[in-house]
This record gives C-alpha cells, sequence and structure tokens, in this order.
C-alpha cells in the first residue's frame, strides 16, 4: 500500500479506538519515523498529511532536514549523545529521549528557546534499552527545573517487542501511572501532560492506555532497507 493509504488506514483504526474508549482522535499525534527510508518516502509521509517526523540519528536528520523544506515538527527519538547535542537541538521541536542530567545541562547552554521535551523511562528494565528506572523519575524531574530551556511535557517509554501486544499493556499502563502522579505535584517546568508509547506493533494498546504521541515506522512509511534486500 501506499504511505497515504497506509496514514488513513492508521488514522482510520486511531478513531475507531477513540470511538470505544471515549477519547478525541485529536488527541493522538503520529510521528512517522523516518531512519529507514529515503527523503522521497518521507515526503510521501507530509504529502498523506503527517506533520511529525522522527529521526534517531544526527546524521539522518541533518539529510532530511536539508533536503525537506515542508513545515513539519521534527522529533528526536534516539539516544542523543551530549557531543551531538549542538547538531540536533537547534533543529528539533520535540526530544524523546531526554534520561540524564549531563544531556540536560549540554541541552540547556545550546538552545536559546523551549525545547519540549519527554523523559525516557525504561519501564520494561530491559538492559538494552536507555531510560530511567521508575523510582528515578521524580527526583530527576525536580532536577531538570534548573534548565530553564527544557520544558518537560511528559514521558517517554519503549515495550519490548513481543508477538502479542497485549503482552504490553502493563508497561503502558505503569507509565501512565507515573504520568499523572508527576502531573499532579504540579511543577510549572514539568506540565507532563503527554505520553509517547506506542510503535507499529502496540500502537493500538498505547492508545487505549493513555498514549498522546505513538511513534510508527513500518506500517505508515515502510522500511526501504528490508524492502531492498
Amino acid at each position: 500500500m501506499s504511505v497515504k493509504e497506509n496514514f488513513d488506514k492508521i488514522q482510520s483504526e486511531i478513531a475507531s479506538i477513540c470511538d470505544r474508549i471515549g477519547r478525541d482522535p485529536a488527541s493522538i499525534n503520529v510521528v512517522a519515523v523516518t531512519k529507514y527510508v529515503s527523503n522521497e518516502r518521507a515526503k510521501e509521509a507530509i504529502d498523506a498529511g503527517v506533520v511529525h517526523l522522527g529521526e534517531n540519528r544526527a546524521e539522518g536528520l541533518a539529510m532530511k532536514q536539508e533536503d525537506i523544506q515542508e513545515q513539519v515538527s521534527w522529533h528526536f527519538i534516539g539516544s542523543l549523545q551530549s557531543k551531538k547535542v549542538k547538531k540536533v537541538a537547534p533543529h528539533i521541536s520535540y526530544l524523546h529521549s531526554l534520561d540524564r542530567v549531563s544531556l540536560a545541562k549540554e541541552l540547556d547552554k545550546r538552545l536559546d528557546r523551549e525545547l519540549a521535551c519527554f523523559v525516557q523511562v525504561n519501564v520494561s528494565k530491559e538492559e538494552s534499552k536507555a531510560g530511567l528506572d521508575i523510582e528515578e523519575v521524580d527526583e530527576f524531574i525536580q532536577e531538570l527545573e534548573a534548565y530553564p530551556s527544557l520544558k518537560i511535557i511528559g514521558l517517554m517509554t519503549m515495550a519490548p517487542f513481543v508477538n502479542d501486544p497485549e503482552e504490553t499493556r502493563p508497561i503502558f499502563k505503569a507509565l501512565k501511572k507515573i504520568q499523572l502522579d508527576i502531573q499532579a505535584k504540579n511543577y510549572s517546568h514539568a506540565p507532563c501532560t503527554e505520553l509517547s508509547m506506542g510503535m507499529s506493533n502496540d500502537y493500538q494498546v498505547a492508545i487505549e492506555e493513555g498514549a498522546t504521541f505513538i511513534r510508527i515506522g513500518t506500517s505508515l512509511v515502510g522500511n526501504e532497507k528490508k524492502e531492498g534486500n
């Protein structure tokens, strides 16, 4: 299917889920993860109506932005090394992977405006994944008050890749609970109203559990690296 057909299908599915659980479909932001596709495929997504594009490498972000002039919101969704901050921070609207004070300090140094950030939480405690332990989140967010360029809009997690998406539900449910706990504390620098969770294989469950940003690659724009094999 074309990217437009994929996007139409995803939007239809979002509308159906939201109707069933009493949510507004407009509260769900689809981030097209374009790291495995060409600039042309990314432009197809924009033409289809996608307004959020996500990259996970500084080089990939620069390459896409050099060629894509359309007005979109750029998201950095991968782990960000402190030494790459100056190449990334000025060029993005959202960072999904804030997980250490050293990164916050470097970001604040390089920014002359406010950057919307998600604190990454390793809910599943997988060693292969970055992010804070659940118990560390509140203290970390309190520390971030020292960096005025960073607006902590929410939390992000990656669930394990499993055959049955239903198995991811406890992960998403746990992140929602942490988000509500932080939100209730009314930190001025951390409204924490958003949840970035859910990918191609599990975004339906993530929406049911409160996701407001879903990061979709394969189901939306495909994977040209695999297609080329």
